[in-house]
């Protein structure tokens, strides 16, 4: 872990636990308008991961990490039955991230392991939701020195403050690097359907003040093939034991052209993302989401039909650096990946 390093362009929190209970900035209304939801059941909750109010792996944990407290609290009467039945239903909510089922993991040790577990699970939850912010600045901290000077980078999808707790794993590292000033461009591809890139990433870039351009998903290629990208910056929604990763759909897209244009590709992501009982990608579930979001309204239920996968899977072999908490892993492969998480 980088320890005492000053860290600027830091002020967005999207998951927050307060006296009466969890509050979730909805994003889904960004960046029109700023509402953040009051959760206080595990029903509620549920339905804000799965509708996209809460979304990125890693805040998607810490908001079933505090979902795990609602739990407790509901099933304080009728036992460990009922609470485990509520951590599943949490579980169930979305199937490729990882952070996800490692929070929800966690919260049942702490659970059975305690006298008072609505207490412990709440000091845990805070702790999770503190460590993944040190986590993202250790991140930005690691990923910002393999920039040269004068870098200009693209990042897709929004692996910011609004993903984690705050400050971001992929714009942690654009963050930190734009503070060194090492970055000369910031590129934001768009990210459909759910537009993160545009709606999302733009919004953090604002707020923070740092310089950027949209771009429509498809111009990559052609920013590539003139030279105006040097890095491709992503974060990861999983990451498996051989160095493959899911991350938002278009992410391998990029990575292939990355390696045919020479640009390196760095995926950031803290160890929580890692997901220890998947060899490789092939294990990785891509969730499928309705085909209502890209379909027309008037094609719906007539001839013609749609595909939404949400996450794409790029092998390592298209990585040029995983960058977690612990350091920077060039090249990662299966032999890499076991000393990080021994």
């Amino acid at each position: 872990m980088i320890d005492n390093e000053i860290v600027l362009y830091d002020s967005i929190r999207p998951v927050r636990w307060q006296a009466d209970g969890l509050y979730l900035l909805d994003q889904r209304k960004l960046p029109d308008e700023e509402v953040y939801l009051h959760i206080v059941s595990t029903q509620a909750l549920y339905q804000a991961i799965k509708e996209m109010v809460v979304r990125g792996a890693p805040a998607i944990g810490i908001a079933a990490a505090y979902g795990a407290v609602i739990a407790a609290t509901e099933s304080k009467q009728a036992g460990r039955q009922d609470f485990q039945a509520r951590l599943d239903l949490l579980a169930s909510s979305r199937p490729t991230a990882v952070n996800l089922f490692n929070a929800l993991k966690a919260a049942q040790r702490i659970a059975v392991d305690s006298a008072d577990p609505i207490s412990s699970l709440l000091s845990w939850a805070h702790r999770w939701l503190a460590d993944d912010i040190s986590a993202n600045k250790a991140i930005g901290a690691y990923g910002a020195r393999c920039f040269a000077a004068g870098s200009r980078v693209l990042t897709h999808c929004n692996a910011g403050a609004l993903a984690t707790g705050g400050y971001g794993t992929a714009l942690g590292v654009i963050r930190k690097a734009y503070q060194n000033g090492q970055l000369t461009h910031i590129y934001s591809a768009e990210t459909r359907p759910w537009n993160q890139g545009s709606r999302l990433s733009l919004w953090e870039f604002e707020q923070e003040n740092i310089p950027a351009t949209l771009i429509a998903d498809s111009a990559a290629a052609s920013l590539m093939q003139k030279g105006l990208i040097d890095w491709v910056v992503v974060g990861a929604d999983s990451i498996c034991r051989n160095g493959d990763i899911a991350n938002k759909i278009g992410t391998y897209s990029l990575a292939v052209l990355a390696k045919h244009h020479g640009v390196k590709l760095m995926v950031a992501a803290p160890t929580t993302t890692i997901d220890l009982s998947a060899e490789s990608g092939d294990s990785i579930v891509i969730e499928q989401r309705a085909v209502s979001e890209i379909l027309p309204a008037n094609y719906v239920d007539g001839v013609v039909n749609a595909l939404n996968p949400v996450f794409d899977v790029t092998p390592a072999h298209l990585i040029s650096a995983i960058v977690t908490e612990k350091g920077v892993i060039e090249s990662p492969d299966a032999r890499k990946m076991r000393v990080l998480t021994e």
